[in-house]
């Protein structure tokens, strides 16, 4: 336990540069006093104390603004920075060094009881107000960029931005054990095709400027022509 505990407080002194000791990450970071109080809640859900987990559960949304189901499954080094409106349901599956930031939804798209939630691999990072919505993966060091809707698989190691959520860039495996947080370098795929269309329309007007040139030149060579 002690273990666990000191690795959450090094993941926040790691991944965000406002932490400056050990007694404020304790005391004034809620992402962390919310995995702490699912830690409690789900030890609750898998020994069958189902109301105990519902109930402990709500009071750390109460608490902190983050709402995790006591079913959900997070692994190690597991960080949600500023953590107001984060979501994750009771089938989501999270694994090691993972990042959320506020706003962040996990959640489903059917009221059936099946595996309805996504599941996060290793390194993954998502940008606030994002959706992950359904029950597919997303890879291995895969980031989502803010406000993006995501709602098919994700490839390892690859950036999606956007709604609905679309591939932009697909990466190597990158050797850094911190996860890329500058989310303002993401690609806009949007810019990209406005900016497309505008390179289109000025090659019309020039294609255009000339042929009327043309087409003046030869109207007068037709009206000397007729003179």
């Amino acid at each position: 336990m002690f273990k666990e505990i000191r690795e959450d407080i090094n993941s926040v002194f790691e991944r965000d540069p406002a932490a400056r000791n050990v007694m404020e990450i304790i005391f004034c970071y809620p992402g962390l006093h919310a995995l702490w109080i699912y830690r409690v809640a789900h030890w609750f859900w898998v020994n069958e104390f189902y109301f105990l987990g519902r109930f402990t559960s709500h009071l750390g949304r109460f608490l902190t603004g983050v709402e995790i189901h006591p079913g959900a499954k997070i692994g190690k080094k597991f960080f949600i920075d500023h953590g107001m409106g984060v979501v994750i349901g009771e089938t989501a599956e999270i694994g090691n060094n993972v990042t959320l930031y506020h706003g962040v939804t996990l959640g489903g798209v059917t009221w059936d009881k099946v595996k309805r939630h996504p599941t996060l691999e290793d390194n993954v990072v998502i940008g606030s107000g994002s959706k992950v919505l359904g029950p597919f993966t997303v890879g291995k060091g895969a980031k989502i960029g803010s406000n993006s809707v995501v709602v098919k698989e994700v490839p390892e190691n690859a950036t999606v931005v956007g709604i609905p959520g679309r591939v932009v860039m697909s990466q190597e495996k990158q050797s850094e054990s911190r996860p890329d947080l500058e989310h303002g370098k993401l690609p806009d795929p949007e810019a990209k095709a406005i900016s497309c269309l505008f390179d289109q329309i000025r090659e019309l007007e020039r294609k255009y400027a000339t042929l009327a040139e043309e087409h003046a030149e030869l109207k007068k060579r037709l009206d000397n022509a007729q003179q």
